[in-house]
């Protein structure tokens, strides 16, 4: 990337699966950025500016989610700025067998390919089954390597014997030790798996990460883990998880949970996505520092930031109720073994007897194949694709869109996966039609208003239609003396349909509602009798809409989170995790970014477009108006926010020209690492904002192409 941007003098584009993942780069590219001159632009949540702002002579890198790479991708294909994109960096690409988000992966790099023939694609990742497929699809040259900068072993654990996989053995496994247990009867009741003799063999000298199946088994296990600890642990580093207890506690506006405050002092902490993501990154951080040396922990962390350990350990072979697949378990094991820290690391899978058979597959078997899921959910990214490509004027007829689709890797798969072009695309033109997005005049195709829209506006074509005429209903009355109303505009239909409401909880706080807002909610579907008779257990009519139930629910979540601000708080009185609640918020104002794109193209819609300009602000941050600016900087908690404002600098201005040696001084628990991080994101986001306001002078002071001739004389007809 950093060759494409010096040497070839063209954009990069560096697509990464997670929002945290993206701002973990644009904390350590932005130094970067400023010593060697290119823009690090962040685009994740509701973050990132369409079309890109165009730069004087200075290349950009854009760090974005999959979501938003397919919209800047869209935003650039249509300012014919495409080919000005030199790279586009995809990590994990195995990424692209996973659901809708693989589906919106494969058309953007499918986009490219068509549209920029010249611009290089490349794809990383250690777990991908059908290289010949994913080559075909990508026109690509394949480069492997299985060099690891530190050796990695791989033991299963059956009874109390750790066994390594061994083909030349019957039944496929070579014994290689006994663990030595010392286990009384209520401690072999409490650990039946000996969880506790596995980690013990390595901390606190060494890291270890646990994976469990479940939310709750993290926390049980590490809860039962601390109970058997020496407690000698407790002096190991006390002073640094003192600290660590201070700032979580901070970050949860003086409240801590209890069990971390039990744990954290023994160097145990568990890790899921119930905290928050600033509990998980304190937790994150102090884990890399050494200050806890183990984390029990879900799946998603294998794929997440960059915490290698000694030894882990896989607790279980399922996710959550489903089966571990040798994707999910090479991204677990492959977190052993630290370059520079260990000379070896060791994975322990823990197996019951019978399921030795599982042991082979996972740990013997080639990973899963990657398919394309461009046919899954009812073919709404497909249908997505079509919508857009039309839209953009890469496609005016069926021909042109069959043409398109050859170049996928559902293509690729055609055989396998039982597809006919000529008959998928020619039924999808005809739903788009029937939902009164798509027109023909003779061959031709072309979008409607609303078809531009939903495509402009990244909204799902499954649900344009509904928004569509909440908004409408929306300007029949729209409620202005509360958030309510706008608020159930934007909550996500798709979080909204995986709620399930507390109905007695929903009906107790509906019941704090002015009449203005029981009057907004009557009128979207949802009246306080329907509620109540929820929460008493009866019987309510067949037509009753529980899906607009279930977003005026989570409305009123958000409602209560913007007025108070405390996640803990709102958590606690809807009985959800404080996870879930600010997942809630930063998808809430993701969708508050469509929602503004798609209202800016149907003129009817205009009321609303300062509306949302300023939710999204609001949901964005949803701290106190003075922090606002201090959260723009890529990396900067709440928590943070207050430290740095306490201590004078309260904008993006005064971090940009901060000492660091001083900020450090000034900010407690401010590392000169993370310092320096935080100086040059300020910096950089003022470049963007310089970059945007000189494109506006530019724009306005521009000669027009041809000026009017004041000295011929005009005529009316």
């Amino acid at each position: 990337m950093i060759r494409e941007l010096l040497c070839g003098q063209r954009d990069c584009i560096f697509v990464l699966p997670y929002v945290a993942l993206v701002q973990e780069k644009v904390r350590g590219l932005a130094v970067l950025g400023l010593e060697l001159d290119f823009l690090v632009e962040e685009y994740a949540g509701s973050k990132g500016r369409f079309p890109p702002v165009s730069r004087r002579g200075r290349r950009s890198l854009y760090v974005a989610t999959i979501e938003k790479a397919h919209a800047l991708v869209n935003a650039l294909i249509e300012s014919d700025a495409l080919r000005g994109v030199g790279l586009l960096v995809v990590d994990e690409l195995h990424m692209l067998g996973s659901g809708s988000r693989g589906a919106l992966l494969e058309i953007t790099l499918a986009k490219v390919l068509h549209l920029s023939r010249d611009t290089q694609i490349v794809g990383m990742s250690a777990t991908l089954g059908n290289i010949g497929e994913l080559r075909t699809f990508l026109k690509a040259d394949n480069y492997r390597d299985d060099f690891r900068p530190v050796d990695l072993k791989e033991y299963v654990k059956l009874g109390d014997g750790i066994y390594e996989a061994d083909g030349e053995e019957e039944d496929g496994f070579r014994l290689c030790r006994r663990l030595k247990l010392n286990y009384s009867s209520a401690m072999q009741k409490a650990d039946p798996d000996h969880i506790v003799a596995l980690v013990t063999e390595v901390i606190p000298e060494h890291s270890c990460l646990l994976f469990c199946p479940t939310k709750k088994n993290c926390e049980n296990v590490a809860a039962m883990i601390c109970k058997y600890l020496r407690r000698d642990f407790l002096a190991r580093r006390q002073t640094e998880k003192e600290a660590l207890l201070r700032r979580l506690r901070d970050c949860g506006a003086g409240r801590l949970c209890p069990l971390l405050s039990r744990t954290v002092p023994l160097g145990v902490a568990y890790h899921h996505s119930g905290l928050t993501a600033d509990e998980r990154r304190l937790l994150e951080d102090a884990y890399a520092a050494g200050v806890l040396c183990l984390l029990a922990c879900t799946s998603t962390l294998a794929a997440g930031v960059n915490l290698p350990a000694r030894r882990v350990i896989v607790r279980s072979p399922l996710v959550a109720r489903a089966a571990l697949t040798t994707g999910q378990y090479k991204q677990m094991a492959g977190r052993a073994g630290r370059a520079g820290l260990d000379t070896r690391g060791e994975s322990i899978l823990v197996l019951q007897e019978a399921q030795r058979d599982k042991a082979k597959t996972l740990l013997c078997a080639p990973v899963e194949e990657c398919r394309s899921c461009l046919l899954a959910d009812d073919r709404k990214i497909l249908l997505s694709l079509i919508l857009s490509l039309v839209g953009l004027k890469v496609a005016s007829c069926v021909d042109h869109l069959e043409e398109f689709l050859r170049g996928t890797l559902l293509f690729v798969q055609r055989e396998r996966q039982r597809v006919r072009l000529e008959d998928v695309v020619p039924s999808c033109v005809d739903l788009l039609k029937v939902k009164g997005l798509l027109h023909a005049e003779g061959r031709n195709l072309q979008v409607t208003q609303l078809g531009r829209a939903t495509f402009k506006g990244c909204v799902d074509v499954i649900h344009s239609e509904v928004l569509y005429q909440d908004l409408q209903q929306g300007l029949e009355g729209l409620l202005l003396d509360s958030y309510l109303h706008l608020l159930f505009l934007v909550t996500p239909y798709d979080l909204a349909a995986a709620c399930t409401p507390d109905w007695m909880t929903f009906y107790t706080q509906m019941s704090s509602l002015s009449a203005s807002e029981l009057k907004m909610c009557a009128a979207v579907g949802v009246p306080e009798s329907l509620v109540a008779r929820m929460a008493a257990g009866q019987s309510v009519s067949k037509s009753a809409n529980m899906c607009v139930a279930k977003r005026a629910y989570l409305a009123l979540v958000l409602m209560l989170l913007l007025k108070d601000g405390d996640i803990w708080g709102v958590a606690q009185k809807f009985q959800l995790t404080r996870g879930f609640v600010q997942s809630l918020l930063s998808s809430a104002a993701a969708f508050c970014t469509c929602v503004l794109h798609f209202t800016q193209e149907l003129e009817r819609l205009w009321p609303y477009r300062s509306l949302l300009e300023a939710l999204t602000r609001r949901l964005s941050y949803c701290v106190k108006t003075e922090l606002i600016p201090l959260m723009e900087v890529a990396g900067v908690t709440e928590a943070r926010a207050k430290q740095l404002h306490a201590a004078g600098y309260t904008t993006p201005t005064h971090l940009a020209s901060a000492d660091v040696a001083l900020l450090v001084r000034t900010v407690e628990h401010l590392s000169r690492k993370r310092a320096n991080q935080m100086v040059a994101t300020a910096k950089m986001l003022l470049d963007e904002k310089a970059a945007a306001l000189q494109q506006e002078v530019d724009r306005l002071l521009a000669v027009p192409p041809r000026p009017p001739d004041l000295t011929r004389p005009s005529q009316v007809t």
